[in-house]
């Protein structure tokens, strides 16, 4: 039996021309889900109750996140601990094959998926990798034998029952200055967003719950009420850099994996930032080639901290109140704000 989905409204008119005009990706507009207005691209419309309604299975294995979190850090990882840390498969098989992203498709408008084809009309092979980036994942998912691997950005209250068949998620929660910063610069390269506007204007964006997920503290806040699920692990992406190994160990533990002391530094050495954004199965290489991505890496610097490179004074000030705000009357708190000097 399917389950009703949350009712949407479509974004305000004024609204909308603004963001079109930032967001050139999307070319219809936004709509509002819920009574927490989760927001995303028009496509929503037509696949929202398809993924509502999706079927986890019992051995599915998730990694769930607000955007920019350190979700595909978090998916290798995840990955080589339920593999047997089988290294020759994750540097020959893309994380996106090994690791669907299941709604991946809301942000495939058609008319830019067609002109991607177009750009790439004589190479088939490159022209049905752009057709395949607009596939639901409901649609790839259901086709995989099992045990899946899951990737979503999709809060849990539109991932019903996921937590409830005994599957196990991992959620990663990450600071809000330096997931507005990275989330910026995706929406830069990936021309499925095509944000043309300046950091100022995008942090506006995201402050208000106008990008693709957000609210970002209704999502953070939806898991951290969940943390004690016994299906449920609950990381920060700053412990993760800071102590790479207690983070492993807490993952393996989790998932029912024992790992040796060598297994964990052989993992350590393998994740390690530097080398790990230059593996082309990890940073969206097969993305790149088809005109999805821009020539800039999709793995950036993987600094926790590194807001500040790119927040202005009035900027912080802004961030360090809605924050406040946000975080008021809640036991919710991050372990580390401002460090540069960690790099995985």
């Amino acid at each position: 039996m399917s389950l009703e989905p949350p009712s949407y409204q479509s974004l305000d008119e004024k609204t909308t021309r603004r963001l079109l005009a930032l967001f050139t990706g999307e070319r219809t507009g936004w709509v509002q889900v819920g009574e927490k207005k989760w927001f995303f691209p028009h496509r929503y419309v037509e696949q929202g109750s398809h993924f509502f309604n999706f079927k986890a299975r019992p051995d599915d294995t998730w990694v769930v996140s607000y955007p920019r979190s350190g979700t595909t850090w978090t998916q290798e990882l995840v990955w080589l601990i339920c593999n047997d840390l089988d290294f020759d498969t994750a540097r020959k098989v893309h994380l996106t094959e090994r690791f669907p992203f299941l709604e991946i498709s809301l942000c495939t408008h058609p008319q830019v998926i067609d002109e991607l084809v177009d750009a790439v009309k004589d190479n088939p092979e490159l022209a049905a990798r752009c057709r395949q980036v607009a596939e639901p994942g409901y649609q790839v998912l259901q086709r995989l034998s099992s045990p899946r691997f899951i990737k979503s950005h999709f809060p849990f209250s539109l991932l019903p029952g996921v937590l409830d068949v005994g599957c196990k998620v991992v959620y990663v929660a990450r600071n809000p200055k330096d997931v507005a910063v990275s989330w910026f610069h995706l929406n830069r390269i990936f021309k499925t967003q095509g944000y043309q506007g300046d950091f100022p204007t995008f942090w506006s964006c995201f402050r208000d719950d106008l990008t693709t997920w957000s609210p970002y503290w209704e999502h953070l806040k939806e898991a951290w009420a969940l943390r004690d699920d016994p299906n449920l692990l609950f990381l920060f992406y700053e412990d993760m850099n800071m102590d790479l190994p207690k983070t492993i160990d807490r993952v393996a533990k989790f998932l029912g994996k024992n790992l040796t002391r060598e297994q964990t530094f052989n993992l350590v050495d393998y994740l390690d930032f530097n080398r790990f954004k230059r593996n082309g199965t990890v940073n969206g290489e097969e993305l790149k080639e088809c005109g999805v991505i821009t020539t800039t890496s999709f793995i950036r610097k993987g600094q926790s901290g590194g807001w500040t490179d790119t927040f202005t004074p009035e900027l912080e000030a802004d961030a360090d109140q809605w924050i406040a705000e946000n975080l008021k009357d809640t036991d919710f708190s991050f372990p580390i704000l401002n460090n540069n000097d960690n790099k995985y």
